[in-house]
């Protein structure tokens, strides 16, 4: 398997609707969870946040929404739509396994979306607790990520590679559990089905609250 192509790469040489994972309209999941008043308008932020589409979303819904992303190309694409939408988001140039420090207070809501899986298992603990730390005590806490019962690149494995080059690994629930239990109060945990511009994907979905 050859070395992972870097985002921020795809993000420079490809125009956004030719990008994977770059799909405007907000998932159904997030919706649900706005729409059904289990999240309300709070402090939120979108971590991976890419070209920024679900945060300019959330901001228009009435969120006060900060987007971290690794990539400063995506970044750009991320700050025109939210001015091309007319809402306020504040975007940060960050490594989500870094110290974070960029990001300053904490939040209600955090999630990532198709994330997790660019994020290989010995980093996921530094991860975690980067979320964990950004959050106030009883916040939510959404992960959607590709599940390994998922059929696309070649259906079997741990690590895929995709068509693009990148290298994603695919989770289990109860990796996801064992991973998050020390820092949330897993609500749900269960394998969903989500859009893919490639045909719809199976992914692992977690709702959860943090620890106090």
């Amino acid at each position: 398997m050859r070395q992972p192509v870097d985002p921020d790469q795809v993000y420079r040489d490809l125009p956004p609707d030719r990008i994977p994972w770059n799909i405007e309209t907000p998932p159904e999941a997030l919706v649900e969870l706005v729409r059904s008043g289990r999240v309300a308008p709070c402090r939120a932020i979108d971590l991976g946040c890419g070209a920024g589409n679900y945060a300019v979303w959330l901001a228009a819904s009435g969120f006060d929404v900060t987007g971290v992303d690794s990539s400063p190309a995506a970044l750009r694409f991320a700050r025109e739509n939210a001015e091309k939408r007319g809402v306020a988001c504040t975007f940060i140039l960050a490594d989500l396994l870094g110290d974070m420090r960029e990001v300053t207070g904490t939040f209600d809501f955090a999630f990532d979306w198709e994330v997790l899986h660019h994020i290989f298992p010995a980093d996921r603990d530094t991860y975690a607790g980067n979320v964990y730390r950004l959050l106030d005590p009883g916040a939510t806490y959404l992960s959607v990520s590709f599940s390994e019962a998922d059929p696309q690149f070649g259906g079997r494995g741990k690590y895929r590679e995709t068509p693009l080059g990148t290298v994603l690994y695919f989770s289990s629930e109860s990796e996801l559990e064992t991973l998050l239990s020390p820092y949330f109060q897993l609500e749900e945990c269960r394998t969903i089905r989500i859009r893919g511009k490639s045909g719809p994907h199976c992914a692992v979905y977690v709702l959860a609250i943090r620890r106090g």
